[in-house]
């Protein structure tokens, strides 16, 4: 069965972003963003909520450069590899965008939901043969709740923001077990938790 995944960059202080809705303090470096992209080459499904499927959008319309879409502006060409790699990951896997407002999504390999089911996931679980990540810490609250999430990886940020968006919901407890940490040279603390059953 695979596993579900809830991964965030978060502050110190648990907020994936702040009072004013900007994670520009979250942005990784080099090393963290290849890690990302390690810990995503194994995922299958990604599971966002509107806002979340919004802003990583970004990497279906961002060019990887004029070779591979004749843009005459490929955005990426000149990034960083970590950041072309990325788009090609999350490009391959497949999308459900769980929204009562949109219509028609403005991505490839991308489904809408109208609303988040806990037993359809479940059973997504039980048919996928590659893990799922569950992005947005409003549909993650959601899955939390239901029981749904089998592992938490958080890259924690060097910066206390004060407020904002809450990377967890204040109203459940879930017993975890370390499975791996690292701490990256920009001072950001990687740590992977399971679920304890």
């Amino acid at each position: 069965m695979a596993k579900l995944i809830y991964t965030a960059i978060t502050s110190l202080d648990g907020y994936t972003a702040d009072a004013t809705g900007s994670f520009d303090w979250s942005t990784p470096d080099e090393e963290v963003h290849a890690h990302v992209n390690d810990g995503e080459r194994a995922i299958g499904t990604y599971l966002y909520g509107r806002r979340m499927y919004e802003v990583m959008g970004f990497w279906e319309v961002a060019p990887l450069g004029e070779a591979l879409t004749n843009d005459p502006e490929p955005l990426l060409e000149d990034e960083p590899d970590e950041m072309r790699d990325y788009a090609a990951i999350w490009r391959a896997a497949d999308k459900i965008v769980y929204s009562s407002s949109l219509d028609t999504a403005d991505t490839e390999r991308t489904r809408i939901e109208r609303s988040f089911d806990p037993d359809a996931v479940r059973a997504l679980k039980e048919s996928s043969d590659q893990d799922l990540s569950i992005g947005g810490p409003t549909l993650a609250a959601l899955a939390i709740r239901a029981g749904l999430v089998d592992e938490f990886a958080f890259y924690i940020s060097p910066v206390i923001i004060g407020g904002g968006l809450a990377a967890l919901p204040s109203d459940v407890q879930v017993d975890l077990t370390l499975l791996e940490s690292r701490t990256f040279g920009n001072g950001v603390v990687f740590a992977r938790y399971a679920v304890t059953s």
